[in-house]
């Protein structure tokens, strides 16, 4: 991936002429709205001639305009946050209604990915599976965390892999071909979880991944993909679909296992108590 737009902007701005500086100046207070500019829109807003706007993004190694855009949607493609110093909205209570808005589109999408067969057949891994290990990097470790929390109150043999500050090559090669893999794998992924896909799929391991339309690529290398959308109104991500997806999942799982899994939940609030672990 190219440099970041705004770091090229930062890098040459002491070379830029007054003309071109307006423009930089409003293109960093806009990042994340570069990608649905023009080149007219830039040139208006900034009050310089559409030249001034060519000849700047030509000096930052640009062949065009459209480069530019490409290069911008690229970004938060792969998931950079493009921050403005102003706000896209003033209105605070238009902001949230637009926030809602987003999540509420994302959760739609996500559940639209989800046909009742490959529903049933990813819950019905999830409960007959021996072991489960759940393996998330980065801004999907937490969502990797809370899956495996809610999985272990219904049922026995939940991983989180790998340990904390250790390698994963002693954990995958102990374990079974029966245990079922579940991958978080959202945009920003480290390098190693490509090699890890391959080495799993070279096992012919189960595995089930969940991930960001990034994630498209590997279809053929697991044996289901999920998909949840993390687009938000401004910079970060959202996870909430991702959260609300392994819920749903978990839940479907204890029903599916409802006497056994409201056993062990029985068992293991029995243990709270004994070891006052929680507050009441």
């Amino acid at each position: 991936m190219q440099a970041h737009i705004g770091r090229r902007l930062q890098q040459h701005f002491a070379e830029l002429g007054p003309q071109e500086r307006r423009v930089a100046d409003f293109i960093l207070s806009h990042l994340e709205d570069l990608a649905v500019y023009s080149a007219a829109d830039l040139s208006r807003f900034s009050g310089v001639s559409k030249a001034t706007v060519t000849r700047l993004f030509k000096r930052l190694g640009y062949r065009d305009f459209k480069a530019v855009k490409a290069h911008a949607r690229q970004l938060r493609h792969y998931g950079v946050p493009l921050a403005s110093s102003t706000g896209t909205l003033e209105n605070g209570v238009e902001r949230f209604r637009r926030h809602a808005e987003h999540e509420q589109e994302n959760l739609r999408q996500c559940l639209e990915g989800l046909t009742p067969a490959l529903f049933d057949a990813v819950v019905g891994a999830l409960d007959e599976a021996p072991e489960v290990a759940v393996v998330g990097y980065r801004n999907s470790y937490p969502v990797a965390l809370h899956f495996r929390q809610q999985l272990i109150q219904a049922r026995a043999n939940v991983r989180l892999l790998p340990a904390p500050n250790q390698s994963l090559a002693e954990e995958l090669v102990e374990l079974e071909m029966q245990t079922l893999i579940v991958l978080l794998g959202f945009r920003r992924r480290p390098r190693v979880f490509d090699r890890l896909i391959d080495a799993l799929a070279q096992r012919e391991q189960r595995v089930l991944l969940i991930g960001d339309p990034t994630t498209a690529k590997y279809d053929a290398r697991v044996t289901w993909r999920l998909e949840c959308a993390l687009e938000t109104i401004s910079a970060f991500d959202s996870y909430a679909g991702a959260m609300s997806l392994v819920s749903l999942l978990a839940n479907a799982m204890l029903h599916r296992r409802l006497a056994r899994g409201q056993a062990r939940i029985g068992d293991v609030t029995e243990l709270y108590q004994e070891l006052e672990e929680l507050s009441p």
